[in-house]
């Protein structure tokens, strides 16, 4: 699972950072997920290495334009090239009006088959997509309209198979043998029939993404994030400036690592920074983000075009200094990964 920026600042684009949206690469079914969908967003593919041909889903958090006014031109232009095999947009009650009424109103044919998920969800959430690899769940946030966060996750894969026993059982290795390491039960030609859980080591967990924005700090935000790989939550604002974020119901640095604290993920990624926050200003992004690392101190600030690299083994890799974290967002230079000047270590999943 791979996590682009492709946009990270609020409310209006800067020279640096387009508005909010974030594309979640899944290399093992070739697809291409998009959490909002800011004015520009298709502009941002263009100069990143995704592939927008793969896009499948969208996940739009609420109806404020900086999320959604990308939206009519990106699925215009997918119907231009002919390359879309049919999208499934999730999202407030208000999406599908807005995005057939632009579309109608600029007499836009996409083409191919958009399909809208009304996403409402009440206090305890609610699943919002599952299969038999993935599951989105979304919780209500607390922002001036209404808005969710959606946490995305891999469930849980059958442990390591143990080849040696399977062999010394006398089962002859082949194709049967991919079908006892998915832990099912399989009848072999001699008649014996084995339970591949017992050849399996204990389930292994998937890596789980959760993205908040946008939202003044909430114990719904908490219950969403808990014990997530990964954490993008919105840091509009300093701390010094946190009157304004609650009268806005935005969410401040601290905020944001204090929700990263309490719901005990591994990484938080801070995202939707005001434009305000600039350098050679009173405080610049590197200010915003020593803020937050004094409450949790793994925690980077997204600049446009970072990639964020998930590892389905296990482990992730976690980020600390360099680009990442000196907050600049100085222009669209992709780190694949989490490879560029970023120092690794393992942390277990």
């Amino acid at each position: 699972m791979q996590v682009t920026f492709l946009g990270t600042s609020s409310g209006v684009p800067t020279r640096a950072r387009n508005v909010s949206a974030v594309a979640l690469r899944l290399p093992q079914r070739s697809e291409l997920w998009l959490l909002d969908c800011g004015e520009g967003t298709q502009h941002q593919f263009l100069r990143s290495e995704l592939k927008v041909s793969q896009l499948r889903r969208i996940f739009i958090t609420h109806m404020h334009g900086d999320h959604v006014f990308g939206l009519p031109g990106l699925l215009a232009s997918l119907g231009l090239a002919g390359q879309c095999q049919g999208i499934d947009l999730y999202g407030p009650r208000p999406l599908q009006s807005f995005v057939e009424g632009a579309l109608q109103a600029s007499a836009t044919r996409v083409g191919y088959p958009l399909r809208f998920h009304v996403n409402e969800p009440g206090p305890e959430g609610h699943v919002v997509f599952e299969d038999d690899e993935l599951e989105v769940s979304s919780r209500p946030l607390q922002h001036r309209v209404p808005a969710s966060g959606f946490r995305i996750e891999q469930k849980p894969r059958p442990g390591r198979f143990d080849g040696a026993r399977a062999r010394a059982m006398g089962l002859p290795a082949g194709p049967l043998y991919a079908r006892l390491h998915r832990g099912e039960t399989v009848t072999f030609p001699d008649g014996r029939v084995v339970d591949g859980r017992t050849l399996c080591g204990p389930l292994r967990p998937g890596t789980s993404v959760v993205y908040a924005t946008d939202t003044v700090f909430c114990e719904q935000a908490i219950a969403l994030a808990r014990r997530a790989d990964l954490l993008i939550h919105e840091a509009t604002f300093s701390h010094r400036d946190a009157e304004m974020a609650l009268r806005k119901q935005h969410s401040t640095t601290t905020m944001a690592a204090q929700v990263a604290l309490a719901a005990g993920v591994k990484q938080l990624a801070m995202t939707h920074l005001s434009p305000r926050y600039v350098p050679g200003q009173p405080l610049a992004p590197a200010d915003l983000l020593s803020e937050a690392r004094a409450i949790f101190p793994n925690t980077l600030l997204a600049k446009d075009f970072l990639s964020l690299d998930l590892h389905p083994n296990g482990e992730m890799a976690s980020i600390s200094a360099a680009e990442a974290a000196d907050g600049q967002g100085t222009g669209p230079v992709r780190q694949p990964g989490l490879t560029a000047g970023i120092r690794r270590r393992r942390v277990r999943t």
